[in-house]
């Protein structure tokens, strides 16, 4: 094995661990892609010989390039950013593949990558860096320009936004569907009272439709209010394909094998509290739904 086999064999062995740093970091599927393939050109074109540790220096070189482009979006956004859904990861029930495993550990559900849209950068940084990864923060000081203490401030800010609007799934996969299941029996029966059972009083319904359909671009809260904008999904059941929804159940909604919206549910304590949905049609159209085939 010569040089540059052994160097591409060694960043393939950590290539999983920083597309999950990359799509934590951007909520996005094939930037979190060209950030992994920024590494490796670097990497290609450095002389490792004075690393010591590969991993932790590929995860730096991954997370200086997320920063920068979580600063150049800041930069180009005029306005506070409305509802923006990241990119989903859809899995048949089955499960995820071993590549949506790695990318996915954690829980990393739409709801959490929701709330760290609304992160700074740096804040989202720290925070993705230390709380989902374990890097020091003295490693993370240095790649924001900041103290340790500093870095650390920035993740216990990050921390408690999270903990508040971000709360965590139920483990049990089979129990989310059974609340799911509920949910859309409900709709399609137009069952007001059958719905607002399910959702926690506090439920946050996120909606994205893109450029193309700003209408659909709203955030509704309460069980009340969400449950009257939920008699209009009774329609949908019909085309509902049941899916796992960044490791979590949801659904599908397509006709004639085009995806109209995908719906994320977070189901906590047997209630819905979060409802997060992309009806964008240009991102949906980049979907990949044979994986429900599967």
């Amino acid at each position: 094995m010569n040089e540059g086999e052994w160097l591409t064999e060694r960043f393939e062995e950590h290539r999983p661990r920083l597309r999950a740093v990359a799509y934590r970091m951007l909520g996005s599927v094939s930037e979190a892609d060209d950030a992994v393939q920024d590494a490796w050109l670097r990497l290609s074109r450095t002389d490792t010989g004075g690393v010591e540790n590969l991993g932790a220096w590929l995860t730096t070189v991954v997370a200086r390039v997320c920063l920068n482009v979580l600063r150049s979006r800041e930069r180009r956004r005029e306005e506070p950013l409305e509802v923006h859904m990241p990119d989903p990861i859809i899995s048949p029930e089955s499960g995820a593949d071993p590549e949506h495993e790695a990318v996915l550990a954690d829980s990393v559900g739409l709801a959490l990558l929701v709330v760290l849209e609304t992160l700074t950068p740096a804040e989202r940084l720290a925070f993705v860096l230390h709380d989902m990864f374990a890097v020091p923060f003295e490693e993370i000081a240095s790649m924001i320009e900041r103290s340790p203490d500093a870095a650390r401030q920035l993740a216990s800010r990050a921390r408690r936004r999270v903990r508040g609007q971000a709360p965590a799934p139920d483990p049990d996969l089979s129990r989310q569907r059974d609340v799911v299941n509920a949910f859309f029996a409900a709709a399609r029966d137009g069952d007001f009272d059958a719905l607002v059972a399910v959702l926690d009083p506090d439920i946050v319904l996120r909606s994205d439709g893109g450029a193309a359909r700003a209408r659909f671009t709203v955030m509704i809260t309460g069980a009340r209010a969400v449950a009257a904008q939920a008699i209009t999904f009774g329609g949908l059941s019909p085309f509902a394909r049941p899916a796992l929804v960044n490791g979590a159940a949801g659904v599908v909604v397509a006709t004639n094998g085009r995806p109209l919206s995908v719906m994320a549910f977070t189901v906590t304590d047997g209630k819905i509290v979060a409802i997060d949905v992309l009806s964008d049609p240009e991102r949906l159209s980049r979907l990949d739904l044979t994986v429900l085939d599967n």
